[in-house]
């Protein structure tokens, strides 16, 4: 057994009077906050119009909540649905309700693809070339899910294997995955927001090396978020629909990873300019 560890919160929710204050929400909030900022800081970097970042994303954080909530019912809907279902079918949608999973049931991969959506949507109306604020958000998306990721701890879910490591996580008994007698795990949370980090760092350095354009430097992203998320996922315990003896995220990683590829090859001659709306300014010196 572990002589260390890193201890889990005693509280994940503290009230203001009868206003719950979660640890979980103020992580993702957190990380939104800070993505958009940084986006925004990249936008104007890049001569797009000061606020863009900011209206698009009064698109894109409503859709990416809908898309994320979306992922985990239909990938987990035996959880809602069914003789056996230990939640009710309203639970699917009352993302805070203390009654069902809450807050703990979002999936990355929803609040990506319906997100995307939505800022889609905001940049036909606006005039602007959805590549060139795929690449801008690439790096500021993966520290926002560095933030994100620390939500799990305040849960004290989605945790790994047994470990006697000097950082594994201590969990309290009982929770689901745990085992009997051990107390230290696998930090999955941890490596997730290590890994995301490092991930942007190295966007941020091979955009400004390469100038990628037209979604390759996104592709990167995805690219490379997929193949952290492959093995972090086979760490982790709580129970996951399983198709080949692998958890559903881990083929969702391979067909994501693969696809990103693919796109970054076929796009390797794209050269056309890319619109940033009617409202240019200059770029920044740097």
């Amino acid at each position: 057994m572990s002589l260390a560890g890193i201890p889990s919160p005693s509280e994940g929710v503290w009230y203001l009077g009868p206003l719950p204050i979660r640890g979980y929400t103020i992580c993702i909030m957190l990380g939104v906050v800070v993505a958009v900022v940084i986006a925004e800081r990249r936008w104007r970097n890049r001569g797009g119009a000061p606020g863009t970042m900011l209206d698009l994303a009064t698109w894109g954080i409503p859709f990416g909540i809908v898309g994320a909530r979306l992922y985990h019912v239909i990938t987990d809907w035996q959880l809602y649905f069914g003789p056996d279902a230990p939640h009710r079918p309203i639970d699917a949608i009352l993302i805070w309700s203390d009654s069902g999973p809450g807050w703990r049931g979002l999936g990355v991969w929803g609040a990506v693809a319906l997100g995307g959506v939505g800022v889609w949507i905001a940049c036909r109306r606006r005039g602007i070339a959805l590549s060139a604020v795929a690449d801008t958000v690439a790096p500021a998306v993966a520290i926002g899910q560095a933030i994100g990721r620390w939500c799990n701890y305040f849960n004290q879910e989605l945790f790994g294997g047994p470990t006697d490591l000097p950082w594994g996580l201590e969990i309290d008994a009982g929770r689901p995955g745990t085992v009997p007698g051990v107390t230290t795990y696998h930090p999955t949370f941890l490596y997730e927001s290590l890994w995301s980090l490092g991930l942007a760092l190295a966007l941020i350095w091979i955009g400004g090396r390469f100038a990628l354009r037209h979604g390759r430097l996104f592709a990167l992203y995805v690219a490379g978020y997929t193949a952290g998320r492959f093995w972090i996922e086979g760490l982790r315990v709580d129970p996951a629909n399983e198709v080949l003896g692998m958890r559903l995220n881990q083929w969702t990683s391979i067909a994501l990873f693969l696809g990103a590829v693919a796109y970054v090859y076929l796009t390797r001659n794209k050269r056309s300019e890319e619109s940033l709306g009617d409202e240019r300014v200059p770029a920044e010196v740097k």
